[in-house]
């Protein structure tokens, strides 16, 4: 190799060589972050700027509109994965799962979350509801048992679940005036081989499906989307933040506490780095681990698919399907936990065994 020079040394340290490469990538960021507005264009959402996706001024008020409502209540649904197929026989018939399950299960989630939150105040004094999309929304080809056992590929599966959440979406609108859905991606709706760090939501179809139901009702004034660019969205209720992940970038569970140690030790490592750059924030909503948990400053969510091959397989316990519903007030913070079970619990049934004389 040719011994270097002098000069060599001050031309890659001259400023106007700095400048140039400094406006090389600079023009190359741009370029990047024009290919994510030319996809915006052609799915129509562009116009949803920054000040547009932020809380809506209902969510943010210090003081709700009608003195005696008990706050803001929050339906979080997540880990659908809407399009896959859970055999019962394979399981000890503790659970079933498919399409027709999953839409049962939609509507059963939606009007128990609303037949609860009458029960908590009759007059439905609600500035609003939250409705965190927190990813995994359809099953996906990333393993090849999903390929061999979904019971839609991909596409027809995101154009399924959107036609449904349309329906909860309208239907959640007409109840409280006001819907905000924060949104981020998954790792089971991906179209790579692993969960890229760069450009994860666009390379996700849960992305795309949140982008579909936000054009939707681009022109209805009571829906307000957020669906950030990264992999987590922070937002607040009154003075209460939250940060909603999808939870998959937490690793190593254990037998005994399952995944409250990665869990617990990813929301510090997460807390401290938001808290280096004045982005900390109270509450962190994750799922992906199908465990519904409610502790004061993490919230994890069930799965509306509910147990199946995988988890029996791996000896895990028992988890019926459901979804995190809860409130928070102005000065109390969060009050109500009604975790909603996605379907009217079913009567168990003894199992018959054999016996030999």
């Amino acid at each position: 190799m040719a011994k270097r020079t002098l000069a060599d040394f001050q031309q890659v340290h001259d400023p106007r060589t700095i400048l140039a490469r400094m406006e090389a990538e600079l023009k190359a960021a741009q370029a990047e972050s024009a290919d994510a507005v030319r996809i915006k264009e052609v799915i129509g959402t562009l116009s949803a700027r920054l000040h547009e996706t932020a809380p809506p001024k209902w969510a943010l008020s210090p003081e709700p509109a009608k003195k005696d409502s008990p706050g803001v209540p929050t339906l979080f649904l997540s880990d659908l994965h809407w399009g896959e197929v859970v055999h019962p026989a394979q399981i000890g018939n503790v659970n079933s799962y498919n399409l027709a399950t999953a839409r049962a299960r939609l509507r059963h989630t939606v009007e128990t979350a609303v037949n609860l939150l009458r029960i908590v105040d009759a007059k439905m004094s609600y500035p609003g509801i939250v409705v965190p999309l927190g990813g995994d929304m359809i099953s996906g080809n990333i393993h090849d048992e999903l390929q061999a056992t979904n019971e839609l590929n991909t596409m027809p599966t995101v154009l399924d679940l959107y036609e449904h959440l349309c329906g909860a979406i309208a239907l959640l609108a007409d109840t409280f005036g006001k819907v905000f859905l924060p949104c981020v991606s998954g790792n089971h709706g991906r179209d790579t081989r692993k969960t890229w760090k760069k450009d994860r939501h666009h390379t996700s179809f849960d992305w795309l499906l949140y982008q579909f139901l936000a054009k939707r009702f681009a022109s209805d004034p009571r829906v307000t989307f957020q669906i950030p660019d990264g992999p987590d969205a922070l937002y607040r209720i009154y003075g209460l933040r939250y940060l909603l992940t999808h939870g998959d970038q937490f690793k190593s569970g254990d037998s005994i506490i399952g995944p409250l140690g990665p869990l617990t030790r990813g929301n510090q490592k997460k807390l401290a780095r938001n808290s280096a750059v004045d982005q900390a924030y109270d509450v962190m909503l994750a799922g992906h681990w199908h465990q519904y948990i409610h502790l004061e400053r993490l919230i994890v969510n069930g799965s509306m698919k509910g147990y199946d091959e995988f988890a029996y397989d791996s000896n895990y316990g028992f988890e019926p399907p459901r979804q995190g519903l809860w409130l928070t007030h102005p000065k109390y913070g969060i009050t109500y936990r009604m975790p909603v079970l996605c379907e009217t619990p079913k009567a168990p049934s003894s199992s018959a065994w054999v016996s030999v004389k």
